[in-house]
């Protein structure tokens, strides 16, 4: 794919092939970026697994300290004893029966998260082929299955972030803005690292941490040096 001029005048100015610590590697991105909106800044990690193998799936949640800038939109699936929970939590939008024939009826699902009570996923199932390619099916790995919907909302509109690897081995997770102070950035980065480190299947053999590469919306990628990952998680414990 061709990039416009910004993108290789970005390139232009730092080592493509060069390894850098994560802090530094960040502070590149935050001068690298150079659009008029605030770009987002997204990490990807490419792990030494297997994604063809059920017991090597990398997939959760994750609270980042500062959150990651984006106003997130949640839905709740829920009984109608529950809904007014998640509205005063901050939900988008809620229903039961009702949302579920909805969406069937063609209404799309204008959300980021969507969280269901156990009682209701025999009724979300039957979304499957709408959310699932989305990323929005409610699933218990990921802690969007659950009867404690006010504190589930709050989280993921607090910050909280979901990741899962894609089918070459990849997580791309957002850790925050351009606009961010670089020790939010470097927080950020910090617990979400601790975090997929300590999700490394037992079934993954070999190296696990094989990549880290940051970029900004627009911006080209800074590759991160893994072999020092332990002086950026241990700012997370």
């Amino acid at each position: 794919m061709a990039h416009g001029r910004k993108y290789r005048d970005a390139a232009s100015r730092y080592d493509k092939e060069n390894r850098y610590a994560a802090r530094e590697a960040l502070g590149l991105v935050k001068s690298l970026a150079s659009s008029k909106f605030d770009e987002t800044v997204e990490v990807v990690y490419g792990l030494g697994i297997d994604p063809k193998k059920a017991d090597q799936l990398v997939r959760g949640t994750v609270s980042l300290p500062h959150g990651t800038g984006k106003d997130v939109k949640v839905a709740v699936f829920c009984p109608p004893d529950k809904e007014e929970e998640a509205k005063e939590a901050g939900a988008d939008i809620v229903g039961g029966n009702d949302l579920v024939e909805q969406i069937q009826g063609g209404m799309e699902l204008d959300a980021d998260v969507a969280i269901a009570t156990p009682d209701m996923m025999s009724e979300v199932g039957k979304l499957g082929r709408t959310l699932g390619p989305r990323g929005l099916m409610p699933n218990p790995k990921s802690g969007t299955v659950t009867q404690d919907v006010g504190k589930t909302v709050a989280e993921f509109k607090a910050g909280k972030i979901e990741y899962r690897n894609d089918r070459h081995g990849n997580v791309h997770v957002p850790v925050g803005k351009v606009s961010f102070e670089l020790d939010q950035l470097v927080a950020n980065l910090a617990s979400l690292t601790l975090e997929i480190q300590r999700a490394k299947p037992a079934g993954s053999k070999g190296r696990y941490m094989r990549a880290i590469t940051i970029s900004s919306t627009m911006g080209p990628g800074v590759k991160v040096d893994t072999s020092h990952l332990e002086d950026l998680t241990a700012i997370a414990v």
